[in-house]
């Protein structure tokens, strides 16, 4: 009996790790500019206490089977509180949408996860209210109830403090954004619908990638394009790879930056990949990559009202729409890599921002390991903005 309570108390440990760091994410990273931003990372707090109740009472049964069934009561909300937590962590990272679960399928892991850390640690308050002794339907039927109750207290509060924030920021749309239209009536185009690259912008990447955990660097690009023509400088710090690069197109002439910081003429095929968002969206997000997007509901960037969507992509199309991820794998076989691309669609139906990873096997990468992964963030700002661009200077 001591091993099962010790187990369990484990579990429910790091349940409560999981939603402080949920509560945590949101106390510090969301701020829209609501009235009570703070109050809705507060609000996320009660779940944690949820999760601490089965820390100190522990859901203990007579039987194995029992035990067994209670114990991957709490491996599965941990299962689905984990990638939860990642997706919060990226949504924040995005630049703070105004609506935290802004769709059905960004919600229901949350809910799940609630809901079974809520009947773990009820089963546990049943037993201490009722005794041990206490017939075993009768304290399922109360720990299940109990449970359900608290999940669903602790879940309208938050969602009340998230939807007052939500309506609060509505009525206060920002004057303008970097990211698009900031009028809240303006309705994004649907994630398969029409979409279109600024006719120019600011552009930048950031790339950064591990192998089984282990960072293998990172890279930091900033550039503009107007139309087809396209200037940008990256700094590189890989394992494969340190310094400067470059590329630029101005009509029928192409230049690439070398380590040393100078430009050189090269021919225009050498650049014909380097059209950072224009890629990306003639590449991975054309009308057919979009046919089974998914929409993650509607969020503010920035003041922004953009439609977050999300679509699967393989490694080779990876590869192709940010071909600097050669700067992180080199010439490592991704063909059986898969991963995912989140964008959204602003007001004005163009493109300004993309997130998203590619992950597999990493034998063939540098240091050599099971599991790779790369990551990517691209903004299109200050679309429609930007003037001819000018050659550089050799």
């Amino acid at each position: 009996m001591r091993v099962r309570r010790f187990e369990l108390r484990v579990l429910a440990g790091t349940l409560v790790a999981g939603w402080l760091a949920a509560a945590g994410v949101v106390l510090v990273g969301y701020r829209p500019g609501g009235p009570i931003d703070l109050l809705v990372g507060l609000t996320a707090l009660p779940a944690a206490v949820i999760a601490l109740a089965g820390l100190v009472w522990p859901p203990l049964a007579r039987g194995d089977r029992a035990t067994i069934a209670i114990a991957w009561l709490g491996i599965a909300a941990a299962l689905l509180l984990a990638p939860s937590i990642g997706g919060l962590v990226e949504q924040v990272r995005a630049g703070g949408p105004q609506t935290l679960l802004p769709s059905i399928e960004t919600a229901y892991p949350w809910i799940l996860a609630l809901l079974g850390t809520a009947v773990f640690s009820g089963l546990g308050i049943a037993r201490r209210l009722l005794g041990e002794t206490a017939l075993r339907r009768r304290r399922l039927v109360a720990g299940v109830g109990l449970g359900a109750a608290m999940a669903a207290a602790s879940a309208s509060v938050f969602a009340a403090a998230a939807i007052a924030n939500d309506l609060a920021l509505r009525d206060q749309p920002a004057a303008s954004s970097r990211f698009g239209p900031t009028d809240p009536s303006l309705e994004p185009p649907a994630c398969d619908g029409p979409l279109a690259a600024g006719p120019s912008a600011v552009v930048d990447l950031t790339l950064s990638g591990d192998v089984d955990g282990g960072s293998i660097g990172e890279a930091e690009l900033a550039g503009q394009r107007s139309g087809a023509d396209f200037r940008w400088a990256a700094t590189v710090t890989t394992s494969i790879l340190v310094g400067r690069r470059g590329e630029s197109r101005v009509a029928a002439d192409a230049w690439t930056l070398r380590p040393s910081g100078g430009w050189e003429p090269v021919a225009p095929e050498v650049v014909a990949d380097g059209a950072l968002d224009l890629q990306v969206l003639t590449t991975a997000l054309t009308a057919g990559d979009r046919a089974t997007a998914e929409s993650r509901g509607i969020a503010f960037v920035e003041g922004a009202r953009a439609r977050h969507c999300r679509v699967a992509i393989d490694g080779p199309t990876f590869r192709t729409a940010f071909p600097q991820v050669d700067w992180l794998v080199g010439g490592a076989d991704i063909s059986r890599w898969r991963g995912e691309l989140d964008y959204w669609v602003f007001g004005d139906g163009q493109l300004g921002q993309v997130i998203g990873s590619a992950n597999g096997e990493g034998a063939d990468l540098n240091p050599k390991g099971v599991l790779g992964t790369v990551r990517v963030s691209l903004t299109a700002t200050d679309r429609g903005t930007i003037p001819a661009i000018e050659p550089p200077v050799p």
